[in-house]
């Protein structure tokens, strides 16, 4: 059984003029043959392709345009779509990320100010994704919120994530003998989804899917210093929980963390969760978009005598990660 598949492509074809003749008359030609004003004109033998174009003097001659001049012809015009295409992934992701901390989803109206399109752009690109289950009406009458279908997506993803990433984590592990945690950010909060046991029977463990806060974590605080000061200063709100009497309280303390985070790459959380307990992290994104970060939480009585093998050791772990990534 064949398949056909037959593209229409414009291909403006100009004739030669007499002096003083200025007609430059076009054609809708078939890649099929088919002339576009004149559906029964047949290809010519070979592939080539018949019009009817008039010439200076106002006759109608034939003229024929062969496969080399129809493939030049479409080259251009697949470009530009593909960079059309391109486009309206870029945007549709920007519309997704805008929701992603929005359970109660926005208005189109909202969402044009947030993405900064115009609102009929958005309309059409939320009516596309609600095709496919991305998104869902977030109220009977109004706004849009994420969908289904993410959620499945975002557990495979992570699936596949934890794989990608286990080889590197177990050689950190290995290297300094300490458990290694693998968490990303939902929503205010970060998840571990995965962990790698330390060698020590004195040893920091947590159970993979449990919650911990941002702002008193060094997983946390290296995630807060990839997202934008507006979106930190909303997931952190007016006040910090103090967890333990080290816990920073002070959100203007907290910033200058933050910034120096993003200076460096690395965070540190001493004791400011679990007393007895001190932390080093870095966060990464993914090829997704996915916030990431990779911990290594170790007994304060251990950090202190192996601070700086542990950062070496995670700023390697850091720069394998970024290779996987960009492979």
């Amino acid at each position: 059984m064949y398949r056909y598949t037959v593209l229409l492509y414009r291909i403006t074809i100009q004739c030669i003029l007499l002096p003083g003749d200025h007609r430059k008359p076009s054609v809708l030609i078939d890649i099929a043959g088919r002339d576009a004003h004149n559906q029964g004109a047949p290809a010519l033998e070979g592939g080539a392709h018949a019009a009817c174009i008039p010439d200076s003097c106002g006759a109608v001659r034939r003229t024929t345009e062969n496969r080399d001049t129809v493939a030049k012809t479409r080259k251009p015009a697949r470009n530009s779509n593909s960079g059309s295409g391109i486009q309206v992934i870029a945007r549709a992701a920007t519309i997704l990320r805008a929701l992603e901390d929005e359970p109660q989803g926005l208005s189109l109206g909202q969402l044009a100010d947030r993405v900064d399109l115009a609102r009929s752009t958005v309309q059409r690109i939320v009516g596309a994704l609600e095709t496919e289950h991305f998104l869902i009406a977030a109220t009977p009458t109004s706004g849009v919120k994420l969908g289904p279908a993410l959620v499945r997506l975002a557990s495979s993803a992570n699936v596949e994530l934890e794989r990608l990433l286990r080889p590197a984590l177990v050689k950190l592990s290995q290297a300094v003998k300490e458990t290694v945690d693998l968490s990303v950010l939902k929503g205010s909060e970060l998840v571990f989804i995965d962990q790698i046991p330390g060698a020590h029977r004195l040893r920091a463990v947590s159970a993979v899917g449990e919650s911990f806060p941002l702002h008193c974590t060094a997983p946390g605080k290296a995630l807060l210093s990839l997202l934008p000061d507006e979106k930190c200063t909303r997931i952190l709100g007016r006040s910090l929980q103090p967890h333990t009497p080290y816990t920073l309280t002070n959100l203007d303390a907290l910033r200058r963390e933050v910034e120096e985070c993003r200076r460096t790459h690395f965070a540190y959380d001493r004791q400011e969760h679990t007393e007895g307990i001190t932390a080093i992290g870095t966060a990464l994104i993914d090829p997704l978009g996915q916030l990431l970060a990779v911990s290594i939480p170790v007994p304060t009585t251990r950090f202190a005598r192996q601070e700086d093998r542990l950062l070496l050791e995670l700023r390697r772990t850091r720069r394998e990660i970024e290779s996987l990534f960009s492979s």
